[in-house]
């Protein structure tokens, strides 16, 4: 699986942590620790990239990366 970088955030709002995968749209997860919002939108990026396989749509290549990452050709 490629990859995508996450953000994450504290919704004062939504009380919780917001984790979003901004290359695929819509891909977003909440939790009450940071690391639990992480671990829902790997599941939630998962299922999103199967989806979009099943239904032939267009996979995006990973574009936002932190200054100085590269992507791997595994990656």
């Amino acid at each position: 699986m490629r990859n995508y970088a996450i953000n994450v955030f504290w919704s004062d709002e939504d009380e919780c942590y917001i984790a979003t995968v901004p290359d695929l749209k819509g891909c977003s997860a909440f939790g009450d620790t940071a690391e639990a919002a992480v671990r829902e939108v790997e599941v939630a990026k998962r299922l999103w990239l199967e989806v979009a396989a099943e239904d032939g749509d267009e996979i995006p290549e990973p574009r936002y990366l932190p200054p100085g990452a590269q992507q791997t050709a595994a990656g």
